[in-house]
């Protein structure tokens, strides 16, 4: 079964996504700085002032969607596009009623009820969910003033059918945005897919060769993320961010 189908992602993923601070990291020293992570990935990595009024943005690999509410403060348009049919019914459900029940694991059994909201000062009705293939997306989508990949090419089956779609996602001028930390693994991407981790090559070599004709890299970042399994046990990730610019 595909893991981002089951309700332990789900619940995940909505904390990850909607959770207060205190909600995610309880304990005092804790790397504060890796939380927020939908919300930092939009903040840091878009620049918002090189934006077309009424822009238009594509999030691909969207999951539970706040970093498409996110792009929502600034973008007229966001189509939000994941492969998991549980992520986006939960974000349809969050956007169409503005908060969402789940639970959050804390040991063995035992979980705590909390609520996911639409954080204020976001039109959700600019954002459209729907289920996706990132490596075959729809013909009619169109192109976007910013397209934003969050964690996302190193679970592809294909992630270079992925890259090769973006010249024609993304307008000329227009923004990309793609995090990863680069967790290549052969249960979801072939080893001979892989874009880097392998050959003495880096993912963010491999990505500059497969976007380098198309796309010019502006920086990179380090961002740290933490997606918390239970009350004492945490993932603890840094994510690279590659910030392109549309070239031709």
């Amino acid at each position: 079964m595909n893991p981002y189908e089951t309700e332990k992602l789900l619940n995940e993923y909505l904390l990850f996504h909607y959770g207060a601070d205190e909600e995610v990291l309880p304990w005092p020293g804790g790397p504060l700085d890796a939380l927020d992570y939908p919300q930092r990935c939009v903040a840091e990595c878009l620049e918002v002032a090189a934006l077309p009024g009424n822009a238009r943005a594509l999030d691909v690999g969207c999951a539970v969607g706040r970093s498409s509410l996110e792009l929502a403060r600034h973008c007229s348009e966001v189509v939000a596009i994941d492969y998991s049919a549980r992520f986006i019914e939960a974000a349809k459900v969050l956007q169409s009623r503005g908060s969402l029940v789940y639970s959050r694991a804390d040991e063995g059994e035992v979980v705590t009820s909390l609520t996911a909201r639409i954080p204020a000062g976001i039109e959700a009705g600019r954002v459209q969910f729907e289920c996706g293939d990132a490596c075959d997306l729809r013909a009619d989508i169109g192109s976007f003033d910013v397209v934003f990949a969050a964690n996302l090419v190193d679970r592809l089956p294909a992630p270079e059918r992925f890259l090769a779609a973006l010249p024609g996602l993304v307008r000329p001028g227009g923004q990309l945005i793609l995090t990863s930390p680069y967790t290549w693994l052969a249960e979801f991407t072939p080893r001979e897919k892989w874009l880097g981790g392998r050959d003495g090559r880096s993912t963010l070599e491999g990505l500059t060769l497969a976007l380098g004709a198309a796309f010019s890299l502006r920086e990179t970042r380090d961002l740290p993320f933490l997606i918390r399994e239970h009350a004492r046990k945490y993932q603890w990730s840094v994510a690279q961010a590659s910030i392109w610019r549309r070239t031709v």
